[in-house]
């Protein structure tokens, strides 16, 4: 994260490890090295730009937007990434839309799986360009309820957000992927139900998947019955 300092004309930075970083090199063995990094303009209110101008409005956003704090949990930190393209005329980027019912119902009794699509695509069926044609995804989710079929998490944070990284299923006409993975409910007792469930008694989470090339992001809502 950066912060600008007018009184001095300096640019402050402030650093952190997130929480799997930080589990890296506690390992103490000489493996732990950073490779690359991430920025983003999660702070940034493009309006300003709309009310006054190119000009005048990146200057407001420069001296009069604060900076938010480095985060240590991955979940949170940099959900806006920023990306770099040859394509200079670019002006449609690709999201991720459910080829299924935006709201996934799971019962521990008679449906504990379900099976999840996505596909990639732009708006008016334009073609993905290569550079953000997702060929590998991340899918969060929390590891109290849910894994994910055949699969084991790569890291799970301290809120139990279980982090998987799976490929792309198959390609598509558009230039962009799908995803199909498969939602698998855990064993909940009835203290589950107590603890996490809302006034009908059916708990209820989300799934996030993110494009790690493009970093179009999706969520849909889980519903979870007895």
């Amino acid at each position: 994260m950066g912060f600008l300092d007018h009184s001095t004309n300096n640019i402050i930075l402030d650093a952190v490890l997130t929480d799997k970083g930080r589990e890296l090199l506690a390992r103490n063995d000489g493996s732990f090295k950073i490779e690359k990094f991430a920025l983003g303009d999660d702070e940034i209110d493009y309006s300003i730009i709309q009310k006054y101008g190119r000009t005048i409005g990146k200057e407001k956003i420069e001296k009069n937007t604060p900076v938010f704090e480095g985060l240590t949990n991955q979940a949170q930190a940099l959900k806006y990434k920023m990306i770099s393209l040859s394509e200079q005329d670019l002006i449609r980027l690709p999201n991720l839309s459910l080829t299924t019912n935006s709201t996934v119902t799971l019962n521990r009794a008679t449906l504990t799986t379900s099976t999840v699509t996505l596909e990639q695509s732009i708006t008016n069926n334009e073609i993905v360009p290569v550079e953000l044609k997702d060929e590998v995804y991340q899918i969060s989710l929390s590891n109290l309820f849910l894994q994910v079929e055949n699969d084991s998490p790569d890291s799970i944070d301290f809120n139990n957000t279980a982090f998987y990284t799976t490929p792309a299923t198959e390609n598509l006409p558009n230039g962009g992927t799908r995803l199909n993975f498969v939602l698998v409910l855990k064993s909940l007792t009835d203290s589950y139900f107590s603890i996490y469930g809302d006034s009908t008694g059916k708990i209820r989470t989300f799934v996030r998947i993110t494009g790690m090339q493009s970093g179009a992001e999706s969520t849909f809502e889980v519903q979870i019955s007895q």
